[in-house]
């Protein structure tokens, strides 16, 4: 199988943190850059968050975004919830849990990584419903979490 995305092209690493706001005022003070906004994930309602196959509606997160040109750098705090974010934090602790990719048709891509042999563990939406994100298991082969990333505003 070729390449299971066109674009390969990283937009996003993410990081779970067990205090999201500990964590980015200490990533602004090194960087010496401003304190960013936390958001939360939002409400299920919109989310419509799935977690291994199943409707999600307590999985919520709050995050903090930097960037660095093209590049965001996410740090993602998990509520108790089962969700990728919490299961991470409980196995692994804090660190780099994915990196992700834009892409424009979802449903292609997550096919393609499925026949990669990544299996997909969330998935869901965000901003004001006019965006989608899928997590993949990639921790056998990449060693972290594959995030595709859709957004239907140009």
């Amino acid at each position: 199988m070729s390449r299971p995305l066109d674009d390969v092209s990283i937009s996003q690493i993410g990081f779970i943190v067990a205090d999201v706001e500990k964590t980015k005022q200490e990533v602004a003070r090194f960087l010496d850059v401003p304190v960013p906004p936390t958001v939360s994930s939002g409400e299920y309602s919109v989310t419509q968050t799935v977690y291994k196959g199943k409707p999600a509606p307590d999985a919520e997160c709050f995050m903090a975004f930097f960037y660095f040109g093209n590049l965001q750098v996410e740090f993602i705090q998990p509520n108790e919830a089962p969700s990728v974010w919490r299961d991470f934090l409980e196995t692994r602790g804090e660190g780099i849990h994915h990196l992700a990719f834009n892409v424009k048709g979802m449903t292609k891509y997550i096919t393609n990584l499925e026949n990669f042999g990544m299996t997909m563990e969330q998935k869901g939406e965000y901003r004001r419903g006019n965006g989608r994100y899928a997590y993949f298991n990639a921790c056998d082969s990449l060693k972290t979490f594959i995030e595709l990333l859709e957004s239907d505003e140009a």
